[in-house]
Formats: C-alpha cells, sequence, structure tokens
C-alpha cells in the first residue's frame, strides 16, 4: 500500500516536473535516479557528461515493423556502460494483437501510459450488451468495434507478446504498462534469456544499489472478484475499482474468478513505483481482478520505490517471486484476494523497506469474498532496522481487516524488528486471522505487536510457537544470505498441497532447500545486498544489463 508519511528531499531532474503538476515533490521517493542521460536523434554529438561506453552493445539499424495500426517510432538512440542501443517507442495504445521481437541492440521505450487493449468492462462486451470503455482512446479509430453511441460491440481480446530477451524501459516520470480488462500479456521468457522491464537511468548505466522509483510498472486488470469498491458493491457482485493513482480511467473488477489476463514468466521488474498522483505509487507488479486463468511464475521485482508487488483481489495463483530492495512492502496483498504463493524469496535493502507482508482489507471488514491467502516456502529478510518502517506497519508482516492469512513452511529473519503484528478491526467474527505451520523466526524481544482489539498476547497465541513446528526463537543458519542450513533442515514441514492443490509437496521449509536447489539463478539480477548467482559477471548485475 502507497505510504502517506514519506518525507522526501531529493528532487528529480527539471526535464520530469511538468509531469508531476499538482504533485509536491514530497510525493516522490527516488534516490539515485540522478544522471545525465540522454535521447539523442542520430547524429547528434552527446553533452558532457555523458557515461562512458564500455559495452559492446552497437545498435540496431531500425525498429521493427509490429501489427499495430500505429508502428513503433524511432527515437535515436541512447547510449550506457553496455553500449548503444537502437530506442523504438511505443504506441499509447496497442490495438492489435502485435509481438516484440528480440533484436540485438534495440530496446523498447514506453513514453507515458500504454495500454493494451481498452477496457472491455465489467462483462465481455457483445452487440447484445454494448459495454462504455474507460479507457481513453478505445475509439474506432483505433481499430475498436464499436457501435453508433460509441460502446463495445465485442471484447478488443488484444494480446501483447514479448520475446524473451527483450528489454523495455518506462520513460522518467508516470510510464507504465496497463493491460486493460478482456486483454492479455504474453511475456514468457526463459531462465537463459529473461524479459526485463527497467529505467531510462538503467539502460544508461547511471544507477546504483540505491535507485528506486524512476518509472512506473506493470499492471494487469482483470474481471475477477474484489472489495473494497469504488463504484458498485460487494453485496450485488458489481464492484469496481479504479487503480489508486491514474490520472485516467484505469478499471478493474467483474465476477469470472478464472479470468485470464495472460502470462508473466521469467520476468525482471527494475526501479519502478514513480508516483502517478499524490501520495500513490505503482509498483513493480499490480495485478487488480485478475482470474485464475492468469499465469505468474520466476518473477522478481527490485528496487521498487512502493511495495515489490500489491495483489487488489481477484484470484491469484503464483510461484517462484523475488523482492529484491523494495522501498514499501515486499508482498502487499488487499481487496478480498484469493491468493495462493509458493516459492517466495524476499530481500529488503539493508535499513530500508516497511513489512515484509502487508495483509489487509482495512476498513471493509464486513465485504465477500474475505480475503484470504496461503503464503508456502518463503524466506523474508529484513536484516537492519528499517528507517523508512511505516507506523501503520510496525512489524515485519501485519495482517489486518478482513484478511485470513495461512503461513506455511516459512523462514522470518527480522532481528531488530517486531515479526507480526495483528490489528483487529469490526466484531470479533469479522478481524483479521492468522494460521501458521512449520514457520520459524528470528525476531527482536518484543516478538509480537497487538493493535485495536488484538493484543499482544493474542498473536503470540494465533503464532504458537512451540506448536505445529512453528519456533519464535529460532537462530539462523542459512548460507549464501537464503540456502537452507543445518537448523532450517531440521524443522519438520508441513504439506501446503493438502491447503491448495495448486502448491508442491515439498520436504523442506523456506524458498531454497539447499545448495542444490537453484531454480533463483540464471534468470536474476544481483545487487550488492542481494546476490544470487554469477557474481563476476558484470552483465547480471542489476545496474547493467545483459548484452546479448
Amino acid at each position: 500500500m502507497t505510504r502517506t508519511k514519506r518525507i522526501i528531499t531529493t528532487l528529480l531532474a527539471g526535464a520530469v516536473l511538468p509531469a508531476l503538476a499538482g504533485c509536491g515533490a514530497n510525493d516522490i521517493a527516488s534516490p539515485g535516479s540522478g544522471g545525465n542521460i540522454i535521447i539523442n536523434p542520430t547524429p547528434t554529438p552527446s553533452p558532457t557528461p555523458t557515461p562512458t561506453p564500455t559495452g559492446s552493445v552497437t545498435p540496431a539499424a531500425v525498429c521493427p515493423a509490429i501489427s499495430n495500426p500505429t508502428p513503433l517510432t524511432d527515437s535515436g538512440t541512447i547510449t550506457g556502460s553496455t553500449g548503444t542501443w537502437r530506442v523504438c517507442t511505443l504506441p499509447s495504445i496497442i490495438s492489435r494483437s502485435m509481438q516484440l521481437p528480440k533484436v540485438a541492440g534495440l530496446v523498447y521505450r514506453m513514453n507515458g501510459r500504454v495500454d493494451v487493449g481498452c477496457d472491455g468492462g465489467f462483462v465481455a462486451p457483445s452487440s447484445g450488451t454494448p459495454v462504455t470503455s474507460s479507457t481513453v482512446g478505445c475509439t474506432a479509430a483505433n481499430g475498436f468495434s464499436l457501435n453508433g453511441s460509441g460502446q463495445l460491440t465485442a471484447d478488443t481480446n488484444v494480446t501483447l507478446t514479448i520475446d524473451p530477451g527483450v528489454i523495455l524501459f518506462g520513460e522518467t516520470g508516470p510510464s507504465w504498462l496497463a493491460v486493460n480488462r478482456g486483454n492479455k500479456i504474453n511475456a514468457t521468457g526463459t531462465a537463459a534469456r529473461p524479459i526485463i522491464f527497467t529505467s531510462r537511468e538503467n539502460i544508461a548505466g547511471t544507477n546504483t544499489d540505491s535507485s528506486i522509483g524512476q518509472w512506473g510498472g506493470v499492471v494487469l486488470m482483470g474481471r475477477a472478484p474484489i472489495t473494497d469498491c469504488t463504484t458498485g458493491s460487494t453485496t450485488n457482485s458489481t464492484c469496481e475499482r479504479q487503480t489508486e493513482g491514474a490520472t485516467t480511467p484505469a478499471v478493474f473488477g467483474g465476477t469470472n474468478s478464472a479470468d485470464n489476463s495472460g502470462t508473466m514468466k521469467y520476468v525482471q521488474i527494475r526501479y519502478s513505483g514513480f508516483v502517478l498522483s499524490a501520495n500513490t505509487e505503482l509498483q513493480a507488479l499490480t495485478t487488480e481482478g485478475i482470474g485464475s486463468g492468469t499465469t505468474l511464475d520466476f518473477i522478481q521485482s527490485h528496487n521498487s520505490s512502493d511495495d515489490g508487488a500489491e495483489f487488489f483481489g481477484g484470484v491469484v495463483n503464483m510461484k517462484h517471486y523475488i523482492a529484491t530492495g523494495a522501498d514499501d512492502d515486499s508482498l502487499d496483498i488487499d481487496t478480498g484476494l484469493q491468493g495462493a504463493f509458493q516459492y517466495v524469496l524476499i530481500a529488503q535493502r539493508p535499513g530500508q523497506g516497511d513489512a515484509l507482508m502487508e495483509v489487509d482489507s482495512n476498513g471493509n471488514e464486513t465485504d465477500l469474498p474475505r480475503h484470504k491467502t496461503i503464503v508456502a516456502n518463503f524466506t523474508a529478510i529484513q536484516s537492519q532496522a528499517s528507517t523508512n518502517n511505516d507506523a501503520n506497519d510496525q512489524a515485519s508482516i501485519l495482517t489486518r481487516g478482513n484478511a485470513d492469512l495461512t503461513l506455511v513452511n516459512g523462514i522470518v529473519i527480522s532481528p531488530n524488528n517486531e515479526c507480526l503484528r495483528m490489528n483487529g478491526s469490526g466484531s470479533t467474527a469479522d478481524r483479521t486471522t492468522l494460521v501458521a505451520r512449520s514457520v520459524v523466526m528470528q525476531c527482536n524481544a518484543t516478538r509480537y505487536l497487538g493493535t485495536g482489539s488484538y493484543t499482544a498476547a493474542d498473536v503470540a497465541a494465533a503464532f504458537g510457537s512451540g506448536t505445529n513446528n512453528n519456533n519464535h526463537a529460532y537462530t539462523p543458519s542459512l548460507a549464501s544470505l537464503f540456502i537452507n542450513g543445518a537448523t532450517e533442515t531440521a524443522v519438520v514441514p508441513f504439506d501446503a498441497k493438502t491447503l491448495n492443490s495448486f502448491f508442491d509437496t515439498t520436504t523442506y521449509i523456506g524458498a531454497v532447500k539447499d545448495a542444490s536447489d537453484n531454480w533463483y539463478k540464471v534468470w536474476t539480477c544481483n545487487s550488492g545486498y542481494a546476490p544470487f548467482d554469477d557474481t563476476t559477471n558484470a552483465n547480471r548485475a542489476c545496474t547493467s544489463l545483459p548484452t546479448t
């Protein structure tokens, strides 16, 4: 969730300020995003200072042709530490299914909001039940099927396919990818060639391990049920919400729990979280009312200035999620989510970030469906007390509202913070609940916080240290930051598959079993505080880029 308490003293470069009309400078969090970064029409002498190219990349000759009515725009080149890249700018609306091919020496650019299709509405439109789209630009001129009243008479059914190895960057400011209801993304990379969404500064080679908040992020909007309505009601199944901070409509929600917003697999999303409007930022990945037909697997969020990823309602089944360096919550889940997450690896930047997990539908305790999420086989690391810690969080894991949270086979390392906080709001029957099975925690001496109608003793009883293989006095023996050692291996695991058939049955707790478990290798990027593998390869650093 976004934080209202953050006071930021770093101002962005003057070229960004017009995009923030109506937003105060204190609404932005983006240390480390400076530097002289120029997209040059070819040829133009580079101003001084310019990063000295030390890489081997040479720019592609031209931008590829795409099937969209509006083509890619050749925006010249950008030079950074990996070499010089051809820059091809995406159209603001993708109105035809199209493919972004991997081309050597080429990166794709998002300049502002880029819509995949237009909003198909709460239910799929047809000639018998036309829908008024919320998306600006949903016009016949852009290729959409409309009646005389300007309403959609057919779902737009646009799929954006992104080939393995493709690099896309958001122009500095509120640039983001919006996959609207009734449309899909097919971003399927491979371990050897992950798809990378990142910032202009990353291409230019000026980022450091503290750089955050340089562009918006990726947003998937679907038609699955949600709560906390902006319009409509959960009582009559008409609930819809507007994307937080979007200055133009970006609506989600519906009644189809099996809705399909596409596939994201082997994907990195770096340096995201730029503010969209006052006190409201995006995160690396935001899902909004997506359904169980959506595939999310092997996704790394790196240095998001807000949450690592936030999941608003819908039905989310996700495996192999890594969050490194989130400046707010690493996993934020709310508004009636029906969630199942397995193999979750969280590492916050030392002294930064808020909660490792924030789980809530606060203030809407009687809304249905109740928020029910299971997180299995997770390792969550908060090695130092956070200087950003939000007074609303106050612990490494916060649960509140009408959220029912189940933690299974987990490791929490937060020696300088309380590990668990439960906030009881609403009636006793409606307030949040917690179940833990085979979870070990290293916390400060207080360990538990109870607020609202919960006491610290209530929270301790809910966790149940000494029962169900739970332990709140655990001493880690992890190797290489997150790989299980003898202490972790000795914990008897719980079979998560008995809770949800989506889960795998494992013989261990935590995200990484041992040194032979390598699911996190090759496709991730390395940072100084969270190195994964192949650290001698400079192009595997999050501050750099693959060059092939």
